[in-house]
């Protein structure tokens, strides 16, 4: 069956943090751990019943996600782990990745991940510099990441990731550069990076009305950005993705579903799922899920895009993988179209303007097109 109908993904959401930071979003609580218990027999629950989705396809991928995952016992994440084997199964050479946050395991922990099947660690870094984790509100130091690192490997963890923050109030291009090389001596396989984003309704948005925080512009931004690109490279990264960087073989299986816009499962409070050209999601409160686990009855929205929207939106989410791109022959066999036709004005627009390269085989956006990817993207959703 074809991977954008039939999910060969699994991600698992958990939900619980010992504090929310200042700038996050997501569907995450603190203060809520004594509901851990209850949550984990959920999601179990939900997870057993989800299996037959991959009609009889094992996992290729498995994700847990937060939230802190590493806040969970070996117990329950080994209950999800069994019950992931017995609903779907899970593919031998599957990659699955784990999030934690410096401070929350030692190397016990992660020894008991390995032996239930882990092996690669996300960490939650965010920066290497103390006074910026303080500020952002974070349970870790700079030491402590540095560890976790370390402990990944004494562990035996094959693939480790660590995310940075760039873009914040008090942060300039050298700073930041600082900051990024102090994360490379860690020596990760893999690295993100993502702009601090000032979301509606967190305390980040809240300092940022009252004027207490001041966020660069979006040129300082860039110059951020651009100023990282040549400190990964040399180091070894291969810039995979426009916030992606990994070592040779370390690329996100999981996450290349994502920009490939292929189906997946998502389980747990708030999860979305892509299954049969359906996009559906759980509701979000951890009570609720809970309470809703017990009949089955999950599901908060759904959508069904028409087939022009499937393949705008499947357009734009290529064109952040730095070097596949618009892939013209996976277009041609998901959708029936001919990519350089059917996208012509746009691709030798954006090509005049230096933003992308086009072949026989592929459009990619050139590193020029990366500092403006959303607007080059957007002119393919219409």
């Amino acid at each position: 069956m074809p991977r954008w109908l039939v999910p060969r993904a699994a991600y698992l959401h958990v939900p619980f943090c010992r504090t929310k930071c200042l700038y996050c979003d997501f569907n995450t609580y603190a203060g809520k751990e004594r509901l851990t218990g209850e949550y984990v027999a959920a999601l179990a629950g939900e997870v057993a019943r989800r299996g037959a989705e991959t009609e009889g396809l094992p996992f290729e991928t498995v994700f847990f996600g937060g939230g802190t995952p590493s806040l969970l016992s070996l117990s329950q994440v080994r209950r999800l782990m069994d019950t992931l084997r017995r609903s779907a199964g899970i593919c031998a050479d599957a990659e699955i990745t784990f999030e934690a946050n410096p401070g929350t395991f030692g190397r016990d922990y992660l020894e008991g991940l390995r032996a239930l099947g882990i092996n690669r660690l996300s960490l939650g870094v965010q920066s290497l510099d103390d006074e910026t984790l303080r500020r952002l509100a974070r349970t870790h130091n700079a030491a402590q990441a540095f560890a976790a690192v370390r402990l990944a490997r004494d562990a035996g963890v094959p693939s480790a990731n660590v995310d940075l923050i760039y873009g914040l109030p008090w942060q300039t291009r050298e700073t930041w550069q600082d900051h990024l090389a102090r994360a490379l001596d860690a020596e990760p396989d893999h690295v993100s990076l993502y702009a601090l984003t000032v979301e509606e309704g967190t305390p980040l948005a809240t300092l940022v009305a009252k004027g207490r925080w001041r966020v660069p512009d979006a040129d300082s931004v860039a110059d951020m950005y651009e100023a990282a690109l040549p400190l990964l490279e040399r180091a070894g990264y291969r810039h995979y993705e426009v916030s992606n960087w990994a070592r040779p073989g370390h690329e996100s299986r999981h996450n290349l579903t994502y920009w490939r816009n292929e189906a997946y499962v998502g389980c747990g409070a708030g999860a979305h799922s892509f299954v049969q050209g359906r996009r559906f999601w759980n509701v979000r409160p951890i009570e609720a899920y809970i309470r809703r686990a017990a009949t089955g009855t999950l599901e908060a929205g759904d959508e069904r895009l028409t087939p022009a929207e499937q393949l705008a939106e499947t357009a734009v989410l290529a064109l952040r993988l730095r070097h596949e791109g618009l892939a013209f022959d996976r277009f041609r066999h998901r959708f029936g179209v001919e990519p350089a036709r059917h996208w012509r004005a746009h691709l030798e627009e954006l090509s005049k303007m230096g933003l992308m390269e086009v072949t026989p085989q592929r459009a990619t956006l050139t590193d020029a097109g990366l500092l403006v990817s959303n607007e080059a993207a957007t002119r393919f959703l219409g």
